[in-house]
Protein backbone atom coordinates (compact mmCIF):
# COMPACT_ATOMS: atom_id res chain seq x y z
CA UNK A 1 0.00 0.00 0.00
CA UNK A 2 2.51 2.11 0.88
CA UNK A 3 6.22 1.86 0.79
CA UNK A 4 9.89 3.80 1.62
CA UNK A 5 12.34 3.18 -0.44
CA UNK A 6 15.66 4.22 0.34
CA UNK A 7 14.16 7.80 1.89
CA UNK A 8 16.12 10.55 3.18
CA UNK A 9 15.18 13.79 3.96
CA UNK A 10 17.78 16.49 4.64
CA UNK A 11 17.52 20.12 5.67
CA UNK A 12 20.26 22.22 4.59
CA UNK A 13 23.20 19.31 5.67
CA UNK A 14 21.00 17.72 8.15
CA UNK A 15 19.50 14.53 7.42
CA UNK A 16 16.14 14.58 9.55
CA UNK A 17 15.21 10.99 8.26
CA UNK A 18 18.01 8.74 6.75
CA UNK A 19 18.35 5.44 5.02
CA UNK A 20 14.69 4.56 5.55
CA UNK A 21 12.93 1.53 4.08
CA UNK A 22 9.17 0.49 5.41
CA UNK A 23 6.07 -0.90 3.57
CA UNK A 24 3.04 -0.20 5.30
CA UNK A 25 0.14 -2.79 4.47
CA UNK A 26 -3.12 -2.24 2.97
CA UNK A 27 -5.67 -1.71 6.08
CA UNK A 28 -3.01 -1.94 8.49
CA UNK A 29 -3.09 0.09 11.59
CA UNK A 30 0.67 1.17 11.79
CA UNK A 31 2.37 3.21 14.40
CA UNK A 32 5.30 5.63 13.99
CA UNK A 33 6.88 6.20 17.42
CA UNK A 34 9.96 7.49 18.92
CA UNK A 35 11.59 10.53 21.17
CA UNK A 36 11.04 14.12 19.90
CA UNK A 37 13.38 14.93 16.68
CA UNK A 38 13.69 11.08 16.00
CA UNK A 39 11.60 11.76 12.35
CA UNK A 40 8.41 10.33 12.68
CA UNK A 41 6.39 13.67 11.88
CA UNK A 42 8.21 14.17 8.85
CA UNK A 43 8.05 10.38 7.73
CA UNK A 44 4.14 11.11 8.28
CA UNK A 45 4.28 14.26 6.22
CA UNK A 46 6.19 12.65 2.84
CA UNK A 47 3.42 10.58 2.68
CA UNK A 48 1.02 13.37 1.69
CA UNK A 49 3.75 15.66 0.14
CA UNK A 50 3.48 18.20 2.90
CA UNK A 51 7.61 17.44 3.22
CA UNK A 52 9.41 16.62 0.31
CA UNK A 53 11.45 13.44 0.32
CA UNK A 54 15.36 14.73 -0.66
CA UNK A 55 16.36 11.14 -1.70
CA UNK A 56 14.90 7.66 -2.65
CA UNK A 57 11.47 6.87 -3.95
CA UNK A 58 7.88 6.24 -2.49
CA UNK A 59 5.35 4.58 -3.40
CA UNK A 60 1.42 4.19 -2.90
CA UNK A 61 -0.60 1.34 -4.28
CA UNK A 62 3.14 0.94 -6.61
CA UNK A 63 2.57 4.20 -8.13
CA UNK A 64 5.25 6.68 -7.31
CA UNK A 65 4.34 9.73 -4.96
CA UNK A 66 5.69 11.89 -7.89
CA UNK A 67 3.58 11.25 -10.45
CA UNK A 68 0.52 12.04 -8.54
CA UNK A 69 -1.73 14.92 -9.14
CA UNK A 70 -1.10 16.44 -5.61
CA UNK A 71 -4.92 17.48 -5.46
CA UNK A 72 -6.02 13.56 -6.09
CA UNK A 73 -3.53 12.60 -3.20
CA UNK A 74 -4.42 14.55 -0.74
CA UNK A 75 -8.03 13.95 -1.61
CA UNK A 76 -7.81 10.29 -0.90
CA UNK A 77 -5.52 10.77 2.57
CA UNK A 78 -7.24 12.15 5.39
CA UNK A 79 -5.49 14.11 7.94
CA UNK A 80 -5.82 14.79 11.64
CA UNK A 81 -3.67 16.72 13.67
CA UNK A 82 -3.20 17.55 16.97
CA UNK A 83 -4.37 20.63 16.50
CA UNK A 84 -7.63 19.90 15.20
CA UNK A 85 -8.24 23.20 12.76
CA UNK A 86 -11.87 22.95 12.70
CA UNK A 87 -13.75 26.38 11.81
CA UNK A 88 -15.87 27.14 14.77
CA UNK A 89 -18.16 29.09 12.74
CA UNK A 90 -19.51 26.23 10.58
CA UNK A 91 -21.75 23.62 11.68
CA UNK A 92 -20.12 20.43 12.22
CA UNK A 93 -21.76 19.07 9.25
CA UNK A 94 -20.28 22.04 7.32
CA UNK A 95 -17.18 20.80 8.77
CA UNK A 96 -17.13 17.38 8.20
CA UNK A 97 -18.59 17.73 4.39
CA UNK A 98 -15.60 20.02 3.52
CA UNK A 99 -13.73 17.70 1.08
CA UNK A 100 -16.81 16.01 -0.58
CA UNK A 101 -18.42 19.28 -1.47
CA UNK A 102 -15.16 19.95 -3.77
CA UNK A 103 -15.61 16.80 -4.66
CA UNK A 104 -19.20 17.72 -5.52
CA UNK A 105 -21.51 15.13 -4.04
CA UNK A 106 -24.65 15.56 -3.89
CA UNK A 107 -26.35 16.87 -0.53
CA UNK A 108 -27.91 13.59 -0.09
CA UNK A 109 -25.10 11.51 -0.47
CA UNK A 110 -23.37 14.03 2.44
CA UNK A 111 -26.49 14.49 4.36
CA UNK A 112 -25.92 10.37 4.61
CA UNK A 113 -22.29 10.21 4.95
CA UNK A 114 -22.71 12.54 8.02
CA UNK A 115 -25.47 10.64 9.57
CA UNK A 116 -23.43 7.61 9.08
CA UNK A 117 -19.93 8.91 10.72
CA UNK A 118 -21.55 10.71 13.50
CA UNK A 119 -23.43 7.43 14.54
CA UNK A 120 -20.64 5.51 14.34
CA UNK A 121 -18.84 7.30 17.39
CA UNK A 122 -22.39 7.76 18.84
CA UNK A 123 -23.75 11.16 18.39
CA UNK A 124 -26.47 11.85 17.52
CA UNK A 125 -26.93 13.28 14.46
CA UNK A 126 -30.06 15.20 15.05
CA UNK A 127 -28.25 16.72 17.84
CA UNK A 128 -24.77 17.53 16.53
CA UNK A 129 -25.10 18.16 12.68
CA UNK A 130 -26.06 21.59 12.99
CA UNK A 131 -24.70 23.08 15.93
CA UNK A 132 -21.64 25.01 16.28
CA UNK A 133 -18.16 23.62 16.51
CA UNK A 134 -16.94 26.37 18.55
CA UNK A 135 -19.62 24.60 20.97
CA UNK A 136 -18.14 21.15 21.56
CA UNK A 137 -16.17 19.81 23.86
CA UNK A 138 -12.41 19.33 22.97
CA UNK A 139 -12.79 15.46 23.33
CA UNK A 140 -16.22 16.32 20.73
CA UNK A 141 -13.98 18.11 18.46
CA UNK A 142 -11.78 15.51 18.57
CA UNK A 143 -14.37 13.34 16.90
CA UNK A 144 -14.99 15.96 14.52
CA UNK A 145 -12.06 16.21 13.26
CA UNK A 146 -11.57 12.16 12.96
CA UNK A 147 -14.81 11.87 10.90
CA UNK A 148 -13.96 14.81 8.51
CA UNK A 149 -10.67 13.10 8.17
CA UNK A 150 -13.16 9.97 7.14
CA UNK A 151 -15.84 11.86 5.74
CA UNK A 152 -14.49 11.39 1.03
CA UNK A 153 -13.58 7.87 2.13
CA UNK A 154 -9.89 7.89 1.17
CA UNK A 155 -7.95 5.15 1.30
CA UNK A 156 -5.40 6.25 4.19
CA UNK A 157 -5.47 8.23 6.86
CA UNK A 158 -2.58 9.91 8.86
CA UNK A 159 -3.04 10.96 12.58
CA UNK A 160 -0.22 13.51 14.08
CA UNK A 161 -0.37 12.73 17.45
CA UNK A 162 -4.41 13.16 17.97
CA UNK A 163 -4.96 12.46 21.39
CA UNK A 164 -1.94 14.01 23.04
CA UNK A 165 -3.54 17.53 23.99
CA UNK A 166 -6.74 15.39 25.91
CA UNK A 167 -7.35 14.28 29.53
CA UNK A 168 -6.63 10.29 30.26
CA UNK A 169 -10.51 9.52 30.09
CA UNK A 170 -11.12 11.61 26.88
CA UNK A 171 -7.82 10.25 25.35
CA UNK A 172 -9.01 6.65 26.08
CA UNK A 173 -12.24 6.94 24.72
CA UNK A 174 -11.05 8.76 21.40
CA UNK A 175 -8.44 5.47 21.17
CA UNK A 176 -11.66 3.18 21.65
CA UNK A 177 -13.52 4.95 18.83
CA UNK A 178 -10.63 5.28 16.04
CA UNK A 179 -9.86 1.25 16.21
CA UNK A 180 -13.61 0.71 15.98
CA UNK A 181 -13.62 3.25 13.22
CA UNK A 182 -10.51 1.49 11.43
CA UNK A 183 -11.95 -1.69 11.77
CA UNK A 184 -15.51 -0.47 10.48
CA UNK A 185 -14.47 1.25 7.29
CA UNK A 186 -11.38 -0.97 6.51
CA UNK A 187 -8.57 2.27 6.48
CA UNK A 188 -5.01 2.03 6.27
CA UNK A 189 -4.30 4.18 9.12
CA UNK A 190 -0.49 5.44 9.70
CA UNK A 191 -0.67 6.94 13.49
CA UNK A 192 2.29 9.06 14.87
CA UNK A 193 2.96 9.16 18.97
CA UNK A 194 5.27 9.29 21.26
CA UNK A 195 3.63 7.52 23.91
CA UNK A 196 4.54 3.73 24.03
CA UNK A 197 1.27 2.27 25.66
CA UNK A 198 -0.83 4.05 23.16
CA UNK A 199 0.97 2.52 20.22
CA UNK A 200 0.68 -0.35 22.28
CA UNK A 201 -3.03 -0.54 22.72
CA UNK A 202 -3.44 0.61 18.83
CA UNK A 203 -1.49 -0.41 16.69
CA UNK A 204 -0.78 -3.52 14.26
CA UNK A 205 2.41 -3.18 13.98
CA UNK A 206 5.16 -0.36 15.39
CA UNK A 207 7.80 0.95 14.02
CA UNK A 208 10.17 2.74 16.70
CA UNK A 209 12.64 5.51 15.39
CA UNK A 210 15.82 7.20 16.85
CA UNK A 211 17.59 10.00 14.95
CA UNK A 212 15.29 9.82 11.32
CA UNK A 213 16.63 5.99 11.31
CA UNK A 214 14.09 2.65 12.00
CA UNK A 215 15.39 0.85 15.19
CA UNK A 216 12.75 -2.03 14.96
CA UNK A 217 9.72 -2.84 13.64
CA UNK A 218 7.44 -5.20 14.64
CA UNK A 219 4.17 -5.93 16.21
CA UNK A 220 3.89 -5.24 20.36
CA UNK A 221 4.20 -8.74 21.35
CA UNK A 222 7.53 -8.46 18.96
CA UNK A 223 8.75 -5.58 20.37
CA UNK A 224 7.94 -6.40 23.84
CA UNK A 225 9.57 -9.91 23.36
CA UNK A 226 12.47 -9.31 21.87
CA UNK A 227 13.82 -5.61 22.07
CA UNK A 228 16.36 -5.19 18.87
CA UNK A 229 18.93 -3.03 21.32
CA UNK A 230 19.27 -1.20 23.96
CA UNK A 231 17.89 2.10 22.83
CA UNK A 232 14.40 -0.06 22.39
CA UNK A 233 15.04 -1.33 25.14
CA UNK A 234 15.24 1.89 26.96
CA UNK A 235 12.27 3.06 25.28
CA UNK A 236 10.21 0.66 26.62
CA UNK A 237 11.52 1.03 30.36
CA UNK A 238 10.65 4.67 29.96
CA UNK A 239 7.40 4.37 28.58
CA UNK A 240 5.97 1.19 30.32
CA UNK A 241 6.49 2.16 33.92
CA UNK A 242 5.97 -1.43 34.47
CA UNK A 243 7.89 -3.08 31.43
CA UNK A 244 10.65 -5.52 32.60
CA UNK A 245 11.92 -8.00 30.09
CA UNK A 246 13.96 -9.83 33.29
CA UNK A 247 11.11 -10.42 35.00
CA UNK A 248 9.19 -13.77 34.48
CA UNK A 249 5.75 -15.75 35.48
CA UNK A 250 7.59 -17.31 38.10
CA UNK A 251 8.43 -13.97 39.52
CA UNK A 252 4.95 -12.45 40.12
CA UNK A 253 4.14 -16.60 41.14
CA UNK A 254 6.27 -16.47 43.82
CA UNK A 255 4.82 -13.16 45.11
CA UNK A 256 1.86 -15.53 45.46
CA UNK A 257 -0.89 -13.62 43.01
CA UNK A 258 -1.94 -16.76 41.97
CA UNK A 259 -5.33 -19.31 42.66
CA UNK A 260 -4.95 -22.97 42.89
CA UNK A 261 -8.48 -23.34 42.30
CA UNK A 262 -9.59 -24.29 39.10
CA UNK A 263 -10.96 -21.25 36.77
CA UNK A 264 -12.55 -20.52 33.58
CA UNK A 265 -9.12 -19.65 31.16
CA UNK A 266 -8.68 -18.24 27.77
CA UNK A 267 -5.00 -18.31 27.24
CA UNK A 268 -1.90 -20.45 28.77
CA UNK A 269 1.49 -19.44 29.93
CA UNK A 270 4.69 -21.13 31.12
CA UNK A 271 6.52 -20.02 34.20
CA UNK A 272 9.54 -18.72 31.96
CA UNK A 273 7.39 -16.67 30.00
CA UNK A 274 8.18 -13.35 30.84
CA UNK A 275 6.11 -10.39 32.47
CA UNK A 276 5.67 -8.68 29.87
CA UNK A 277 3.83 -11.59 28.02
CA UNK A 278 1.90 -11.78 31.54
CA UNK A 279 0.62 -8.32 30.80
CA UNK A 280 -0.29 -8.25 27.00
CA UNK A 281 -2.36 -11.62 28.56
CA UNK A 282 -4.04 -10.11 30.39
CA UNK A 283 -5.22 -7.16 28.72
CA UNK A 284 -6.89 -9.48 26.12
CA UNK A 285 -8.52 -12.19 28.96
CA UNK A 286 -10.02 -11.59 32.25
CA UNK A 287 -7.45 -15.34 33.65
CA UNK A 288 -5.16 -17.46 32.03
CA UNK A 289 -3.76 -20.60 33.39
CA UNK A 290 0.12 -21.24 34.31
CA UNK A 291 1.59 -24.75 33.68
CA UNK A 292 3.97 -26.11 36.41
CA UNK A 293 5.31 -29.16 36.99
CA UNK A 294 3.31 -30.13 40.18
CA UNK A 295 -0.67 -28.56 39.30
CA UNK A 296 -1.53 -25.73 37.53
CA UNK A 297 -2.07 -22.25 38.77
CA UNK A 298 -4.20 -19.59 37.80
CA UNK A 299 -3.97 -15.55 37.26
CA UNK A 300 -6.77 -13.10 37.01
CA UNK A 301 -6.41 -9.77 35.77
CA UNK A 302 -7.21 -8.31 39.33
CA UNK A 303 -4.25 -10.16 40.73
CA UNK A 304 -2.13 -8.16 38.01
CA UNK A 305 -3.82 -5.08 39.01
CA UNK A 306 -3.18 -6.16 43.11
CA UNK A 307 0.68 -6.74 42.14
CA UNK A 308 1.12 -3.81 40.81
CA UNK A 309 -0.76 -2.14 43.67
CA UNK A 310 1.64 -3.49 46.25
CA UNK A 311 4.33 -2.62 44.36
CA UNK A 312 3.49 1.24 43.65
CA UNK A 313 2.23 0.54 47.85
CA UNK A 314 6.47 -0.63 48.14
CA UNK A 315 8.15 1.99 46.32
CA UNK A 316 5.95 5.07 48.22
CA UNK A 317 7.38 3.26 51.13
CA UNK A 318 10.62 3.02 50.13
CA UNK A 319 10.71 6.78 49.26
CA UNK A 320 9.54 7.85 52.71
CA UNK A 321 12.05 6.08 54.73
Amino acid sequence: MIRFENITKRYNDTAVVSDFNLVINKGEFFVLIGPSGSGKTTTLKMINKLIKLSEGTLFIEEKKISEYDIQELRWNIGYVLQQIALFPNMTVEENITIVPEMKKWSKEDMHNRVTELLESVDLDPEKYRGRKTSELSGGEQQRIGVLRALAADPDIILMDEPFSALDPITRNSLQQDVMKLQRKFKKTVVFVTHDMQEAIQLGDRICVMNQGRIEQVGTADEILKKPANDFVEEFLRTGLPYYDGEKTVKTFIEKGFYTKDESFFEETLNLSDSLDDLILALARVNTLKVITDKEPLYISREQLIHYFADDIDAKEQEEKA
